[in-house]
């Protein structure tokens, strides 16, 4: 008869899990409750977090710094950028490209194979490849692959072997061997944008230009010297607020600041002469001396 009635009452209970019976242990034993149960993994890696390198192990990630902490808070005014570019001219009083070039086609190339690569990595291949073609004629004499294997060692060397042979190519066919002193003129190139525009009219041929690259692009928005979210925004902002007179010159100033001391990861603030008027709210201090060792 129980059995019978235990079928009878099943219907309603139709997919349910078996219940049991409590035992001595189920009845001593708080129930989870399913908001017990959502925070359990929770807090389960909030220990492991704890724990020297359990973050790493999980595979979390360490949260960026906030975008407020990387930028100035506003514009400098236009006091304060005369001084500090007077500070930046005063730190580097010689600077100039980093970049061997003996000819405005040697630097047209030197500057295109510098994309996403340093000065120093392109100052290693291109005095073979520049005796081997000092002229666009030569280069395209020399062809994708030979000059190809001489510049194997820089990132992305086989589309930058092509776009050198064919801005040579170019430079023959319509310039007649030359390069041009025009921005639109240099951006029809292959493997010309308007960084690589602006830094030839400016060492080339003396032109006012600001190119921006990723050490004047982080230093301008630090600083305050010219905020923008965008290369284009920084590039608008540094031509119309920096005076004239320094404009062609802050370009060699600003890169080899934001290269060796503005630098990405940690700027070293506490050595940078136009830490004064610079607006850098984190400004990074300088590191501790090392206590001397005793020599017993």
């Amino acid at each position: 008869m129980q059995k019978t009635k235990a079928a009878a009452r099943k219907p309603e209970n139709e997919g349910a899990p078996a219940v049991t019976a409590p035992t001595a242990a189920t009845r001593t034993a708080p129930r989870a409750t399913p908001k017990a149960v959502a925070k359990a993994p929770a807090k389960k890696g909030a220990k492991a977090a704890k724990r020297p390198g359990a973050a790493r192990a999980a595979g979390a990630k360490t949260p960026p710094e906030p975008v407020s902490a990387l930028i100035a808070p506003r514009d400098m005014t236009p006091e304060e950028i005369r001084a500090f570019l007077l500070d930046l001219a005063r730190t580097w009083p010689d600077a100039k490209t980093e970049l061997h070039y003996t000819s405005t086609f040697s630097l047209l190339v030197a500057v295109v194979l510098s994309a996403q690569a340093t000065d120093a990595s392109v100052n290693r291949v291109t005095p073979a490849l520049f005796a081997a073609a000092p002229t666009p004629q030569a280069m395209v004499a020399l062809g994708d692959e030979k000059v190809g294997e001489l510049i194997r060692t820089i990132g992305l060397w086989r589309a930058k072997a092509k776009n050198v042979v064919e801005l040579s190519r170019q430079l023959v066919a319509e310039h007649g061997g030359q390069v041009p002193s025009t921005r639109d003129a240099l951006e029809k190139l292959a493997g010309v944008g308007r960084k690589t525009a602006n830094v030839v009219l400016n060492v080339a041929f003396d032109q006012p230009t600001v190119p921006v690259d990723t050490h004047v692009f982080r230093l301008a928005n630090r600083s305050g010297l010219g905020r923008g979210k965008t290369v284009a925004a920084v590039e608008a902002a540094l031509e119309r607020r920096i005076p004239p007179d320094m404009k062609r010159d802050s370009h060699h100033w600003m890169i080899l600041h934001g290269r060796y001391v503005c630098k990405a990861r940690k700027p070293e603030c506490w050595r940078c002469a136009a830490s004064g008027p610079c607006l850098f709210p984190a400004k990074t201090p300088a590191p501790r001396a090392k206590p001397a060792r005793t020599i017993r």
